[in-house]
């Protein structure tokens, strides 16, 4: 596990915010150089502690008006090797979990409308081997959206 220092927080806590903003404006920030930033910022992807950047779609703007929570039983919990390459190949599915609790896997797809999501549901979700059960809850507005917090309160 790679072990990040203060520095390395700060340049979180500003490109997570915003990945597009300039390695200058960062090293502004910091009071370091902008080599020292790309530096580090290379690291922390080579390392996996950057797991990504891009832009998020907002999936209404594609046709896609519900957001669906399902949770998913298995006939044996090992079968979740089984069925996550099945729920790879649901382009909607966006999200999946193998998880503890009532549900051996939680997943999480956008629909166009009710219609769609029965469908995904009864002809593709519900056939795949191993599914025996699953329940459905429609997200009616996503209220919070954001990354883990960089800084901590008594860290900041």
């Amino acid at each position: 596990m790679e072990k990040i220092d203060k520095l390395d927080r700060q340049i979180l806590n500003i490109i997570s915010k915003n990945a597009r903003v300039p390695f200058k404006e960062v090293a502004e920030v910091c009071h370091v150089s902008r080599a020292a930033v790309h530096q580090r910022v290379q690291r922390m992807i080579d390392t996996h502690v950057i797991l990504g950047s891009g832009y998020h779609i907002n999936p209404k703007y594609l046709g896609f008006n519900t957001c669906t929570y399902i949770g998913v039983n298995l006939e044996r919990s090992s079968m979740y090797k089984d069925v996550v390459p099945e729920f790879e190949k649901i382009p909607e599915v966006v999200e999946c979990h193998f998880t503890t609790g009532t549900y051996t896997m939680l997943i999480k797809l956008y629909a166009r409308d009710n219609e769609h999501l029965m469908e995904l549901l009864n002809s593709k979700i519900q056939e795949i081997p191993g599914v025996t059960a699953t329940e459905t809850l429609i997200s009616l507005r996503q209220s919070v959206k954001r990354e883990i917090p960089v800084f901590y309160p008594e860290e900041s």
